[in-house]
């Protein structure tokens, strides 16, 4: 069940001067540790009043990520991919092709001040932008991320669809978002995503909906714009 309505929780969200944000998205596969970088130098230079929020969309070569409260056992196949030890919230993440990461710098100064509300808005993102493919995504209580039930004949489960883990500095965000559009779903074997096991993943493609990513970017820039306001590019 939803934790709390979704729209009241991101209603905060939008700045009262609605300021656009800078929409970007990058071609072909982002180096792990070039895209940190380039978050810590944005995320300073918003905290300065130096430049725009920015919304960064793009893939990451195969690899798994650890949150801060990442468990090593949660590492099932330690040297299948590499290994980024970082500062975001949450456990273990894998990206990779086919999954649609966006990296998520917003003032928090200009948006409430309110981390938890940062984390319902961006859950109320990726759920709307689901539902641009009628697709009913939801929260679970205890659980971090977006999910989807599945059901069949004498069967029925609930798989992640897309996770988050955001950090904040001066608040202003970063890291962010990670929605699967059509990633090989048994690169996610070799950690326990988010320290979850008795439940599943799954993608827009794996759930019947032939999305491409340019599809899923579309979905997304339309509800983020209901959620957090103006986008610019």
């Amino acid at each position: 069940m939803l934790a709390e309505p979704l729209s009241a929780a991101a209603s905060a969200l939008i700045r009262p001067d609605d300021r656009p944000v800078e929409w970007v998205t990058s071609p072909g596969y982002v180096a792990y540790e070039d895209a940190v970088a380039e978050m810590e130098a944005r995320v300073a230079a918003i905290a300065a009043g130096e430049a725009a929020e920015r919304v960064w969309l793009l893939e990451h070569p195969p690899l798994y990520t650890a949150g801060v409260s990442a468990k090593d056992e949660d590492l099932l196949a330690p040297g299948r991919f590499p290994v980024h030890r970082t500062g975001r919230g949450g456990q273990f993440t894998y990206h990779g092709p086919g999954q649609r990461v966006a990296y998520v710098m917003l003032d928090l100064n200009q948006r409430g001040r309110d981390v938890r509300g940062l984390v319902r808005g961006l859950e109320a993102w990726i759920i709307g932008a689901l539902d641009e493919f009628g697709v009913e995504a939801g929260v679970r209580e205890g659980r971090v991320g977006v999910w989807v039930e599945r059901k069949g004949p004498g069967w029925q489960r609930e798989d992640k669809i897309a996770a988050i883990g955001v950090k904040v500095r001066r608040w202003v965000s970063f890291h962010g978002i990670s929605l699967n559009v059509e990633p090989e779903l048994d690169h996610f074997g070799g950690i326990v995503p988010c320290g979850i096991a008795e439940h599943g993943v799954t993608s827009l493609v794996d759930l019947g909906v032939p999305a491409t990513m340019d599809e899923a970017d579309a979905a997304l820039k339309a509800s983020f714009r209901r959620v957090f306001g103006a986008i610019e590019g």
